[in-house]
């Protein structure tokens, strides 16, 4: 690949990489604390400050040779200009050029100088993407300058790179310093940190050409293969950035096991007890998962382990296993939950199997306050058996006699520092605890190999006997009568509902119902039937009893925001209403799909959309109708939305990528993790230089 070697410049000292910002030449201090804002300190973070995509300015187009959905350049001669107040104040400015033809040029966004300068007969040279418009072709607030009328028209020489930005740090300006930065990258050896063996094994190209390459893609480069991630020198980023991750984690994972654990094997009595009092039998994939986590805690090393499963698929009752062999072996029990609404599902599930084996189980969130909340905490802190509650188990003053296990539930909603916290309980710094986590998001492989890799994964891939296959349909809501009449006649079968809403109130911006709104609609169509409403806005003690009549049979239906997306059982709820479902992504629709179909009935899911849907929208919907299987779920989730989505918001330590696509780059993880495994017996120094070399000041969670 041809690259562009920049401008040699100088700055004192071996590693010019570790030298700050401040160093480059005329750079101002208001310039270093805006590229501070984006994490910006050192030269060499400028060097993978990498591009989000790039424009094509290396040649002029001819507006006859445009194409609706292209960025192109253009130039031509201000024909007409009009300015309109029909809805809101616009600019439009027709132009030609030799070609004959006439481009519209539209602005909403503009000021009286700007009109003034914008006359017939003015020469323009625009950039913008192209669209149909009700007059022909047209550019929606393109970039333009003027030009005289015998200015010569000069092309920029290389793609123009469009980097992640700040506000205030133009991207012109931003460029100029990355430039300067580009100026100091020492030759290929001294900037390679992957061994030249492991480089040669694995056909990895030159990491300073790589870098050159994105930052000055030269004008013959392949657009469509950079704006996928496809081109060598971007593949070569990713394997880089990929294989700090996979270090990163493998080294917080080294961290955490050198620790000491206390051994949890216990008697077994405790567990006994439990099985034989269960009305149903484990699985197979129950009991292969329940043996992989004894095995962990019976060691003095801390588990750390992923437990995925399904919805409905019996995680619970591991996790009630695995928090027996702590409490026979004289330790405690942490279980936490992102929502007051799966904690109390997980107190209520695990009061009814172990109160009856003498084991009583604390409650502690955010709603236990005042002298109960004192008389919990003395009770954690006198070695209260299991303990159950929301992120308030992580705050100051919660104090446990001896932890032995800490349980966490649907833990990419909760950031790094949050788990650690809860993990740092341990009995004053000696020994950490046992760290399980459950997630009914099963997670995609390729996932699992890169976020993950701290964690040893278990999949619970079995569901229990009894439980039906959910029916799925989409329908439109133009024909919403006839789901509500359906609906009658289930209700009037003594069979119950839920009728999932997106938003809790009216909203214009939205085209969503409102779960108010619908809880009104529906009480009035299904006379006879007591509807029931519950929303996130509610206090917990008001959920409760409406989750509480719903379990009893009460209420027919259940009008719900996705409140209620985990931790409700209803074995009698049989059939599910998801309103406006082209709004919500696979795993959601999954994990409320999950909500029916969890006894023997027969059960239905309809997905109401308001048309026209768009093309992901449809795709997910048509994945729904097709299969009931989460890992395929969340495969074809991976594949349209991205790692980011999938993995929840990102958290305080979780790692962003600058060029790396979990989906796109999936091919490179067998590679990544064969070099990682390699550096870490191999090259244990240069793996911390590449950790600081991405991952910065984000490489202190590492530590912990």
């Amino acid at each position: 690949m041809t690259v562009r070697t920049p401008r040699s410049v100088s700055i004192a000292g071996a590693d010019p990489g570790i030298a700050p910002i401040s160093a480059l030449p005329g750079i101002s201090p208001s310039l270093v604390a805006a590229l501070a804002r984006l994490g910006l300190a050192r030269v060499q973070d400028l060097w993978f400050h990498l591009p989000l995509r790039y424009e094509d300015k290396t040649s002029v187009t001819a507006i006859a040779d445009l194409h609706v959905g292209e960025r192109a350049q253009v130039e031509g001669v201000v024909e007409a200009v009009e300015r309109g107040f029909r809805y809101r104040p616009q600019l439009k400015v027709a132009i030609g050029d030799a070609s004959q033809q006439t481009l519209l040029l539209r602005f909403f966004h503009f000021n009286r100088a700007q009109a003034e300068q914008l006359l017939p007969g003015t020469r323009l040279l625009c950039f913008g993407e192209v669209r149909h418009g009700a007059q022909g072709l047209e550019m929606v607030h393109p970039q333009y300058q003027r030009l005289s009328g015998d200015d010569v028209v000069i092309v920029d020489e290389l793609l123009s790179p469009i980097y992640p930005t700040t506000e205030g740090l133009g991207q012109k300006r931003l460029a100029g310093v990355i430039s300067k930065a580009l100026a100091l990258l020492p030759p290929a050896e001294q900037l390679e940190l992957i061994p030249p063996r492991l480089c040669a094994e694995h056909g990895l190209t030159s990491l300073r050409d790589a870098l050159l390459y994105v930052h000055r893609p030269p004008p013959d480069a392949h657009l469509g293969q950079l704006t996928l991630g496809h081109h060598p020198a971007q593949q070569r980023l990713a394997f880089e950035e990929l294989l700090t991750q996979h270090l990163s984690l493998k080294r917080m994972r080294a961290a955490v096991r050198s620790r000491h654990a206390p051994a949890l094997g216990g008697d077994g009595s405790l567990r006994q007890q439990l099985l034989t009092g269960l009305s149903f039998e484990l699985t197979a994939a129950q009991q292969r998962v329940s043996a992989e986590v004894a095995r962990d805690l019976a060691q003095s090393k801390p588990m750390l382990r992923l437990v995925q499963g399904d919805v409905g698929s019996g995680k619970t009752v591991v996790a009630a296993l695995s928090a027996l062999a702590a409490v026979e072996s004289g330790y405690q029990v942490a279980l936490m939950a992102p929502t007051e609404l799966l904690a109390e599902q997980h107190l209520h599930n695990f009061r009814h199997w172990l109160q009856p084996l003498g084991i009583e189980v604390e409650w502690l969130a955010g709603k236990v306050s005042g002298k109960a909340r004192k008389q919990a905490l003395e009770r954690v802190a006198a070695g209260a058996s299991v303990v159950i509650g929301t992120h308030a188990l992580m705050q100051e003053g919660v104090a446990f006699a001896q932890l032995g296990l800490v349980i966490v539930d649907e833990q990419h909603r909760f950031g790094v520092q949050q788990r650690l916290a809860l993990r740092d309980k341990g009995k004053d710094g000696e020994l950490g605890p046992h760290q399980l986590v459950l997630t009914a998001t099963p997670i995609p492989r390729t996932l699992a190999m890169s976020a993950y890799a701290d964690l040893d994964v278990s999949s619970i891939d079995e569901l229990p006997p009894g439980r039906t296959p959910v029916q799925t349909i989409a329908i439109s809501n133009a024909r919403r009568v006839e789901v509500i009449e359906r609906i009658h006649v289930a209700c009037g079968e003594g069979r119950q509902v839920y009728w999932v809403c997106t938003l809790i109130e009216e909203s214009e911006q939205l085209r969503a119902q409102a779960a108010e709104v619908a809880h009104a609609e529906l009480s009035a169509a299904l006379a006879g039937f007591k509807v029931g409403l519950i929303h996130g806005r509610m206090k917990p003690k008001e959920k409760q009893l409406v989750m509480d009549a719903f379990k009893a049979g009460e209420l027919s239906v259940l009008v719900a925001t996705t409140v209620i997306e985990v931790g409700v059982d209803v074995p009698k709820a049989s059939l599910m209403v998801i309103e406006n479902s082209e709004r919500l992504g696979l795993a959601q629709l999954h994990q409320l799909r999950g909500r029916v179909g969890r006894g023997a009935l027969a059960s239905n899911c309809v997905l109401l959309y308001q048309p026209p849907l768009g093309q992901l929208a449809r795709e997910r919907l048509q994945v729904m109708r097709e299969t009931n299987d989460g890992f395929r779920i969340a495969e074809k989730d991976l594949e349209l939305r991205g790692p980011g989505e999938v993995l929840g918001t990102r958290q305080t330590g979780q790692l962003s990528f600058r060029i790396a696509d979990l989906a796109r780059d999936a091919h490179l993880l067998p590679a990544v993790q064969q070099v990682g495994e390699r550096m870490l017996a191999e090259q244990p120094q240069q793996t911390e230089r590449l950790i600081e070399r991405w991952i910065g000041g984000a490489a202190r969670y590492v530590h912990a």
